[in-house]
Parts: C-alpha cells; structure tokens; sequence
C-alpha cells in the first residue's frame, strides 16, 4: 500500500499535469502524435482533449471531489470524527486495475490518479500510443514514492484477462461485448466498473430558439459535441431532438448546424475514412429520396452530413460528423424514441432549461445535463457512467472504542 499522505500524492499528480499542459513538453509532443496515429483523430483534436484532459487535474480539484465524497482528505491518512457516526478511516481497497478504451484519450487518467489518491496498487492497461505510462512517469518524477505503486502495460485483449481476477477492483472502458467478456473472468470477489456502450444527445426547446442568434450560438456548440473525435464514445452528440414552435424553426435550426459543422471541420479536420464516407453517401441518397426528410449538405464529398426529421423507426446513424434533426413537441418525444432503440445516455446537452426537460435526463438515465458545446469537456468531479470518482477504491473502517 502506498504509504505517502494523500495532500503528498495530489501535489504530485498537480505538478505533472502542469507539465503536461505545456503544448511544448517533449513527452507530451511525442504522445500527441502517438495518439494521434493511433486513432485517426486530427492533432488538432488530440490537442483540445489533452489540454481539457490536464487542465482539470489541479490539487484543488482533486482536492474538492475527494472531500466530498469522503468527507475529507485526512480520512485517507488517519481516522477522523465524523458527526453521528464513530470516528473512522477510509483505507485502499487494495489493487486496482484499469482497462483503457480503444477510441478515447486518456480515460484511464482520471480514474488511475483517484486509485493512487486512495493509496491503492494501480495498474493500467495502455493503448498503443503510452501516453498514460508517459503520464505515470512524469507523476513518478513529482514524488519517487509512487513509482512501485503505479505502472501503463500494453497487451492483447486476452492476454492478461485470467489475471484480472486478481485485483480488488477492475476498471473497464469498452463496448459491450468486451465488457461482458472481462465479467466472466472475474470472482465474485472482485469489484467490477464497467463503463459500457452509451452514446448522448441533445434537446433544444422552443424558448431557446427566440432568435437566429441564440440559435447560431447553440448550433456552434453542437458542432463541437458532434465533430470532436470523430463522433466516437459516449460523450458525442448522436441525437438531437429539437421543439417546434419557436421563433427559429428546426429546418432553420437544422441549416444553422451545417454552416456550423462546416466550420467545425475545417478546425478539427477529420481523417479521411472512405467507410465512413460512403455510408454517410448513402444516408443522404436515403434522406434525399424520403419526401418527408431532407439531407444538408447536398455534396456527397462534404464530410459531414444533417439529416432533418429522419424517421423515428431508424436509431440514430451513429456515423462520423453526422447528425439527425428530429422536430419534437415535448421532451417525452424525444424518451421515447431513445428507449424505443435502447439508447441508454451518458450527457444530454440541453438549452432551455425545463422541469420536464431534467425529466428527459432522468428517464434516460444520464450522467451529466449540459449546455451544447460542453459534451466533450466533462468537469473533474462528473459522475462518470454516474458512478463516483474516489469511492469506489476504498473500503471504511470504523473505532468504535
């Protein structure tokens, strides 16, 4: 067990990612192209996520989801009084292990430092590119303390997966399947975080859309839920419900979001994926052909695509830089249609807030409510697949004497 008081650990952690905010660090430099050949994304992309990525973990951050979970950070050094309870401490759970997602950047990090602030043995598996073994370094340099404590591995799918039954708490980003494939090597004895398929959508009601600007205004903000990454995980924009009746209509809207996405493209140019390319194509002949939606734009090549009032029968594309428009009369529409195509949600972005709006998020069981444009930069302390950041990696022991 890690033996270095918690505020030790999260200065450490703070110092590093300071570094790492430098555009010009050299590890930095050599992971942003790393990742970037790995994934495909734009650099200019990898650029944005590495700087919300490293941007949040400041001591003060970490300082206040820890306390807030837990009490307080003394808790994770020594026991403490607590009102109404015995005074208690929260100790590490013990090993952790983290399995990284193929598509995301960096998503072990966040979860691998909260290991190390519960002082537990934490193990990541690493993507092709390194960039968290290069971050456990650079924390490693910060406080040599924890370099026994933390370590990035690369292996197959299989390669360590009977091994995982030996850890306390296993970690995992993926799809479904993998997911359910780790769960069967597991006893009951490990906890296990899956962090699954979800995917998250928009809502835009009618007081929102009181004029063209607010509408640009929000139509800007959805470009850059929707382009970033290349509409890949859970916190892309995938559907988008917009009401009927105000100032700006959801035809207007919808042409607003493509002179928006235009402009997002050529910021965070996407990678040629001829797949992806044809099937947008074809989705847009589909919606061309349909008398009751329409695609924008009419260019095949244009790398992107804005499908208005697709039918309800068909679940969302799920295609890079593509988008359905669908014109809604309440929130409950847009519920049913995700339950309909069993779409469980992780973020709803929404502009214009309504009771029966927050009730869209709760049916649809997200994570986090945001404004459009905020999809992609989750705060340090969201509740990712609305489970807790620190609580998971300690177990409590109460004096009682």
């Amino acid at each position: 067990m890690i033996k270095s008081p918690v505020r030790e650990i999260v200065a450490a952690i703070d110092a590093a990612a300071a570094r790492w905010r430098d555009a010009a660090f050299e590890p930095r430099l050599r992971a942003r192209d790393a990742v970037g050949a790995r994934t495909g994304y734009s650099l200019a992309s990898v650029d944005y996520a590495l700087d919300r990525l490293f941007d949040a973990l400041r001591s003060d951050a970490i300082e206040a989801v820890i306390a807030d979970e837990l009490g307080s950070l003394d808790v994770l050094d020594h026991f403490v009084r607590r009102d109404g309870r015995p005074r208690a401490r929260a100790v590490s759970i013990g090993s952790v292990c983290i399995v990284s997602s193929r598509t995301t950047v960096g998503v072990a990090i966040v979860p691998a430092i909260f290991a190390l602030c519960a002082k537990c043995e934490t193990l990541v598996k690493d993507r092709d590119d390194h960039l968290v073994a290069a971050f456990l370094s650079t924390i490693a340099e910060q406080l040599p303390a924890l370099r026994d404590h933390a370590s990035a591995q690369t292996w197959s799918g299989a390669g360590r997966a009977a091994d995982l039954s030996r850890y306390d708490v296993v970690v995992a980003f993926g799809d479904d399947a993998t997911l359910a494939q780790i769960a069967t090597t597991l006893d009951g004895g490990v906890r296990f975080i899956a962090h699954g398929s979800k995917a998250s959508a928009g809502y835009v009601t009618r007081e929102a859309l009181r004029d063209e600007e607010a509408a640009r205004e929000i139509a800007r903000g959805a470009a850059l839920d929707l382009t970033l990454y290349e509409t890949e995980g859970c916190l892309s924009l995938h559907a988008l419900f917009v009401e009927g009746g105000g100032a700006v209509s959801a035809a207007a809207f919808a042409q607003l979001l493509e002179e928006a996405l235009s402009a997002a493209v050529r910021e965070f140019v996407p990678a040629p994926k001829s797949q992806a390319a044809s099937r947008r194509a074809i989705a847009r002949e589909l919606a061309t052909f349909r008398r009751e939606s329409a695609a924008l734009p009419a260019d095949p090549a244009a790398p992107y695509l804005v499908v208005l009032d697709p039918p309800n029968e068909e679940p969302p594309l799920f295609l890079a830089q593509t988008i359905g428009v669908r014109c809604v009369d309440e929130p409950a529409n847009a519920a049913e249609y995700l339950e309909r195509h069993g779409i469980t949600l992780e973020g709803l972005a929404v502009a214009g807030a309504r009771d029966d709006v927050v009730e869209l998020a709760l049916r649809a069981k997200a994570a986090r409510i945001v404004p459009f444009g905020a999809l992609q930069s989750p705060p340090l302390g969201a509740f990712h697949g609305g489970r807790a950041r620190i609580a998971d990696f300690v177990r409590w022991i109460g004096d009682e004497t």
